[in-house]
């Protein structure tokens, strides 16, 4: 048995595919395969289920994937253990950031931390939530900003800052003078969502759980859109479609929205216009694993986080806790 075997076993069980797991360990499907079976043989269990189509994991191969992937955290913590005699400012950081976050703050963050940590630069990767925690147990990345909630997972979380969520509508919309928007208002729109996985999505439902019924039922696409980014739903709400919900960090910083009134940007084809109190936000947060012993980098991080300038949202400072 090799750690090698139990990474590829581990990735198998992410990917539920082995073409897919051989890419994502570098290797060939047919030397992941082998490796695989000789693990299978050795412990003379049947850890996956071969489909046509998809991996499934047996209920033994559950507890073994398990166990091996805390083998592998407990290999990351050797070696981060053996960093400790190091300058844990020196060196590369891996940092995963969330699709609706990355665009708005990275520009500012890496310049900061070029300007103050330059002996750390940055390996950035963006990617949805649930993704980034799998990589952060993994040991592929070392630290991750995202925004709460997300499922229970071990993990470090500092808060960094609450954003609001503000309403784009189209120039000419009904709306666009307006003050405010209460959520209720949004069920009575054509919405314009983010797809499946996206946290955001959930944050949308969140405030207005009404879309959840028409995301869902066949007449769904009357009343819902779907796009892949922000900027794809901004550009279509330009276009009239319909209207949407963005966090105050994607606003274009000409002619940005000030309290209490819908600003006009985007050479016109937008309004941007704040929701009544209790104004929804969500929480953006850095993660990282308990067992990462460069703090002074995660701390570097935040305080890079906390010098830059992100319009209209609440900075905080609150220790950090196990989520």
């Amino acid at each position: 048995m090799t750690l090698t075997e139990l990474k590829y076993i581990v990735a198998v069980a992410r990917e539920r595919h082995f073409g897919r797991a051989a890419e994502a360990c570098f290797v060939s499907q047919p030397t992941l395969s082998v490796a695989i079976k000789k693990l299978e043989d050795e412990l003379n269990v049947q850890i996956f289920e071969r489909g046509t189509s998809e991996v499934s994991v047996t209920p033994v191969g559950e507890q073994i994937v398990a166990q091996a992937q805390r083998v592998l955290e407990q290999t990351l913590a050797i070696k981060e253990i053996a960093k400790q005699g190091k300058d844990p400012l020196v060196g590369a950081l891996r940092l995963g950031v969330i699709y609706t976050i990355g665009p708005y703050l990275l520009p500012t963050l890496v310049k900061q931390m070029i300007d103050t940590v330059p002996q750390m630069p940055l390996m950035l990767q963006e990617n949805y939530t649930l993704k980034l925690i799998e990589l952060l147990k993994q040991g592929e990345i070392d630290a991750a900003i995202m925004a709460l909630p997300f499922p229970e997972t071990g993990l470090m979380v500092r808060p960094l800052y609450d954003e609001p969520f503000v309403v784009a509508v189209p120039a000419g919309h009904r709306w666009e003078d307006r003050d405010y928007v209460d959520a209720d208002d949004l069920k009575q729109e054509t919405m314009l969502l983010l797809g499946s996985g996206h946290c955001f999505r959930d944050h949308v439902i969140g405030v207005c759980p009404e879309l959840m019924r028409f995301s869902q039922n066949s007449d769904g696409i009357q009343k819902t859109f779907e796009g892949s980014s922000l900027e794809t739903i901004r550009h279509m709400v330009a276009s009239g479609v319909g209207i949407t919900v963005l966090p105050r960090t994607s606003l274009p910083q000409i002619g940005a929205m000030t309290d209490g009134a819908a600003a006009n940007t985007d050479a016109g084809l937008l309004r941007y216009v704040p929701f009544r109190e209790p104004v929804p936000d969500r929480r953006v947060v850095l993660v990282w694993r308990k067992s990462f012993t460069r703090q002074k980098a995660i701390d570097a991080i935040f305080d890079a986080v906390m010098a830059c300038t992100i319009p209209g949202v609440k900075r905080l400072d609150l220790p950090a806790n196990v989520n």
